[in-house]
């Protein structure tokens, strides 16, 4: 006669370690909703791959990169695991899990005092085989070339925006101009009669200080609000070819060339004033250059008394 056999499971040796994953986004756009959704079914398989793991809870934060930012789910996740309800923490990489080396290793080192186990899915980092130095060491080395990345990419970002004619560069607010709801460039009248008076003096013969004193007899503000004007202030007035209209933004990546924009905003002067006084400004210029290419000092400098 056939017996019925009950199969008793072995007895399990070691405990279940309670897990929690932790990840972060830095806003609310659709492409880093989707990117959270990724950690959080990238870990939670992670964590059932291992058989003694079980996962406790889910610490899930939408904050950005500054320091001021709270980030409310990281403190209850080291809370947590100081209450030592959490012996491991699974998270996608060191970036993150801390905004810097300094907030990452802090962070580090009250889990290592609580006994609690991190790893580093992406770097395959874990706490509990790399020693404290070398931890700080492989961090910082994560960090810089993080940095690295995230500023070759703002640069590439801001050359994309400057070929395409988007770059809110374009329509950067600078004096003779007032900014409007939709981001557009309109002339300040006020403003933009000082311009024009500035670029006039200079072709009738002032001088930089000459047209400071001017604007100071005529009481007129500098663009910050002071009595006296900057002498570098007029001089880059004098040298910007925005107030025609047109809008030149250098290559953030290659810094070889540039990207024009003509029309882009109202303009306060013509193209022929604006030739014309960079044209009177080489002439006024005290250096130039040889047929070597080298510059020197003239013997003379300018003066807008009349002789």
């Amino acid at each position: 006669m056939e017996k019925n056999v009950f199969y008793i499971p072995a007895k399990r040796t070691e405990p279940y370690k309670n897990v929690g994953i932790y990840c972060r986004v830095s806003s609310f756009e659709k492409n880093q909703l989707n990117s959270l959704s990724a950690q959080i079914s990238s870990l939670t398989r992670s964590v059932g791959n291992v058989e003694q793991w079980k996962l406790t809870d889910t610490f899930i934060d939408i904050a950005s990169a500054k320091g001021d930012v709270p980030r409310r789910e990281f403190e209850r996740m080291l809370k947590e695991c100081e209450d030592h309800r959490i012996s491991v923490i699974l998270t996608k990489s060191i970036s993150r899990f801390g905004r810097d080396t300094v907030d990452t290793l802090e962070a580090l080192k009250r889990l290592k005092e609580a006994g609690v186990r991190v790893i580093f899915v992406e770097e395959s980092l874990d706490t509990d085989s790399v020693d404290n130095e070398l931890m700080i060491t492989i961090i910082e080395s994560f960090a810089q070339a993080e940095n690295e990345s995230r500023s070759e990419n703002i640069r590439m970002g801001l050359s994309k925006r400057a070929a395409i004619g988007t770059s809110g560069l374009y329509t950067r607010r600078l004096y003779g101009y007032q900014k409007c709801k939709d981001g557009t460039l309109i002339i300040d009248e006020r403003q933009g009669k000082v311009v024009r008076d500035i670029y006039r003096w200079y072709l009738d013969g002032a001088s930089v200080i000459g047209i400071i004193k001017k604007l100071s007899d005529a009481g007129i503000p500098s663009p910050t609000g002071k009595e006296k004007w900057n002498k570098r202030g007029i001089e880059k007035m004098l040298m910007n070819e925005k107030y025609t209209g047109t809008v030149t933004l250098l290559d953030s990546v290659t810094q070889d060339r540039a990207y024009q924009m003509k029309d882009c905003i109202p303009p306060i002067i013509t193209e022929s004033e604006f030739r014309a006084v960079q044209k009177e400004r080489a002439k006024r210029s005290n250096v130039e250059v040889d047929e070597n290419g080298n510059t020197q000092r003239k013997n003379k400098k300018y003066s807008s008394k009349k002789k």
